[in-house]
């Protein structure tokens, strides 16, 4: 007959997981490429709306408004800018979990900044296409001053929403990254640059000292795009690269609690 000492003996105890209930180190690091891989897509998504600038050159005519045209497009380069201004947004949101590691603050800032850039981007585009609608509907002589109205609102809220809150958004993402290290440094320092000269631009454009489609305010801009685009080829192909924010994640996920 078995004594009570031999049945707590043999009692079988329970195995406590490895892992501790947190994702295996693997799955973490699939989680990290899963992240860096979705916000340089999204990157690369947001240069779709290069044709634009040829797309839009009927509707940035004041007097479009009563004359002929076909509208299509016009109609497609608002989806285009539509779909950037979402891929905007899901950059920033791709990026916080891991930027967050590095400034909360400064990375949900990034979240906000990029929210009220498609908001302006999407007013844009509604200035556009009631331009098409009003020019659809038959529009008279007497709508000229509504469709010179409404060419310079566009301008305006391009100047804020496409130029101006860019730079911000680079300027919080290059400082977030050139601390983290989480890619090559030369990368941010190229969007902190470039921020600085695209935020000059539009100060020279705003007081009508170079002209907002002048050779001088592309060339500000050349660095800004040569940053995002450069980052979503590095994200999409590199990913993050091993940094005190990575390794802090992996420690701060393997330290088992007291029991």
């Amino acid at each position: 007959m078995m004594t009570m000492s031999d049945l707590i003996a043999t009692k079988p105890t329970a195995t406590k997981s490895v892992t501790n209930g947190h994702p295996p180190a693997s799955a973490r690091l699939n989680l990290r490429r899963t992240n860096s891989l979705v916000a340089g897509a999204f990157y690369l998504l947001t240069f779709i709306s290069i044709p634009t600038l040829a797309l839009y050159a009927p509707a940035r005519d004041p007097n479009s408004i009563v004359g002929p045209g076909p509208d299509t497009g016009v109609l497609f380069g608002g989806i285009l800018e539509l779909i950037v201004a979402l891929a905007g947004i899901g950059t920033a949101v791709a990026l916080y979990p891991v930027l967050k590691k590095q400034n909360e603050g400064v990375a949900l800032g990034l979240v906000g900044s990029r929210v009220l850039e498609a908001s302006t981007i999407f007013a844009g585009v509604a200035f556009l296409l009631t331009i098409v609608s009003l020019r659809q509907d038959g529009a008279g002589a007497d709508t000229l001053v509504t469709g010179h109205a409404l060419v310079t609102m566009y301008d305006r809220i391009f100047l804020i929403g496409q130029s101006f809150m860019p730079a911000v958004n680079d300027l919080l993402l290059g400082f977030l990254l050139y601390r983290s290290r989480l890619v090559p440094r030369v990368l941010p320092l190229i969007g902190i640059v470039g921020a600085a000269l695209l935020v000059a631009s539009d100060i020279a454009v705003l007081f009508g000292l170079i002209g907002q489609r002048a050779a001088p305010a592309a060339l500000a801009a050349l660095p800004v795009a040569l940053f995002e685009f450069s980052l979503g080829v590095w994200l999409v192909v590199k990913g993050f690269k091993p940094s005190p924010i990575t390794a802090g994640m992996a420690a701060t996920s393997d330290v088992t609690p007291a029991s």
